[in-house]
């Protein structure tokens, strides 16, 4: 989580602080209390979300370097190669969690990292691929060199954020993700 909660603060800004602050950190020497479901879903969603916007951000710029498209759209390019990125780091990012904490081996924590990653991933996708279309569609288009381009993405990244969330909930809930 120390890797996620300042990738989560880039698109949440000073918002995600404040929830860091207010059950993100961990107390040292604090009795350790199991958290409630929501902050449980809130923790596995900034989870999903900070290996999603890693690879989009990378996704994003090495597809407007190299003007990477896909039958010729720049905008299905970059979404394409962000969702790439963004799964694959995601995986590693559910490996690096699930495999210590169920004690799994290379081959057997990838497998739960694939399974607990997959369906959050698409849905927090879903979500800001949703919104960054929509931006494409209905206001000026922006390079990833314009600011305003990265204001729109901590946007969709948001609404990413609040389409994985009930999907987390319903992993933590089957016991296919972990509480964090």
């Amino acid at each position: 989580m120390s890797v996620v909660w300042p990738l989560t603060m880039l698109y949440w800004g000073p918002i995600g602080l404040v929830f860091y602050f207010a059950f993100g950190r961990a107390t040292p020497g604090a009795k350790q209390r199991e958290a409630p479901m929501w902050q449980a879903t809130f923790l596995g969603a900034t989870h999903c979300g900070a290996g999603c916007a890693l690879g989009d951000f990378i996704g994003e710029w090495l597809a407007f370097l190299l003007a990477f498209s896909i039958a010729g759209s720049e905008l299905i390019g970059r979404l394409a190669l962000a969702f790439v990125l963004a799964y694959l780091i995601g995986v590693a990012f559910q490996y690096f969690s699930i495999a210590p904490m169920r004690g799994f081996g290379f081959r057997d924590g990838v497998i739960a990292a694939v399974k607990a990653d997959t369906l959050s991933l698409v849905a927090y996708e879903v979500g800001m691929f949703g919104v960054m279309i929509a931006f494409a569609k209905l206001a000026t288009p922006l390079e990833p060199t314009d600011s305003a381009y990265w204001v729109r993405m901590q946007l969709a990244m948001v609404a990413g954020f609040l389409t994985t969330y009930p999907v987390n909930y319903w992993l933590i809930r089957r016991g296919i993700k972990e509480k964090m």
